[in-house]
């Protein structure tokens, strides 16, 4: 599934510019003029990564990213820093707040969407962009599009995520803890159930094709994929 990237930034020919590579990129562009309106996105659905400008009006992005590592639903989300401040002090304080990166403007496009795509491999690399192929199905992320021999398979948004995350952790067992922070990033108003709901219709989706027992369930502790 395409990554939502919330770019907080109140010059609006740069956040344009930013959303269009990166929708170009196969990314979902989340746009934010400022620091509080982008606090009510984080509120409504967590982004996977944020492109933060340094300078915004109101509050500025050194605060905002202090909340977003200060709460805990939204710690782990990975920061970008966008800032016309160059110096070396200036870039210490940015990654100091928790930036996991640093770019001076201007800046090139490409090389923002090459930070993007490393941080998030390294973060959540179930939200890789190459398609996988395993056992007769295919899954493309950027498409999403699921398909077994070349032919469609009708599939929705969260158990596509759900298939996308098991596919890239074969034979790995999780929890219902852990795969609630993984696909929901732990929102409190789902609990472990959601979990039991989503399995059983990703499963109901496989039984249309020949891989219809890849999702294992692993009494008291979870659930897997593996191949027979």
């Amino acid at each position: 599934m395409a990554a939502n990237i919330l770019i907080v930034e109140d010059e609006e020919s740069i956040l344009e510019l930013i959303a269009i590579n990166l929708h170009q990129a196969g990314f979902n562009p989340i746009r934010s003029l400022n620091a509080e309106f982008a606090e009510k996105i984080i509120r409504e659905a967590l982004p996977d990564l944020i492109v933060l400008d340094w300078m915004l009006p109101g509050m500025d992005g050194v605060e905002f990213a202090k909340r977003v590592r200060g709460n805990s639903a939204t710690k782990n989300i990975p920061i970008i820093m966008l800032t016309a401040k160059s110096e070396e002090d200036n870039k210490l304080k940015g990654l100091n707040t928790g930036a996991d990166d640093y770019m001076t403007k201007p800046f090139s496009p490409k090389e923002l969407i090459a930070r993007i795509k490393a941080i998030l491999r390294r973060n959540a690399p179930e939200l890789g962009d190459e398609p996988i192929n395993m056992a007769g199905l295919t899954l493309d992320p950027v498409k999403h599009l699921l398909k077994e021999d070349g032919k469609i398979i009708s599939i929705g948004p969260t158990e596509f995520k759900l298939l996308n995350f098991f596919m890239r952790n074969p034979d790995r067992v999780f929890s219902r803890n852990q795969i609630l922070d993984k696909i929901w990033g732990n929102k409190s108003d789902i609990d472990d159930r959601t979990v039991d709901v989503h399995i059983k219709r990703l499963r109901d989706i496989l039984k249309h094709t020949r891989q219809h027992t890849l999702i294992k369930t692993v009494r008291g502790l979870g659930y897997r994929l593996t191949i027979d």
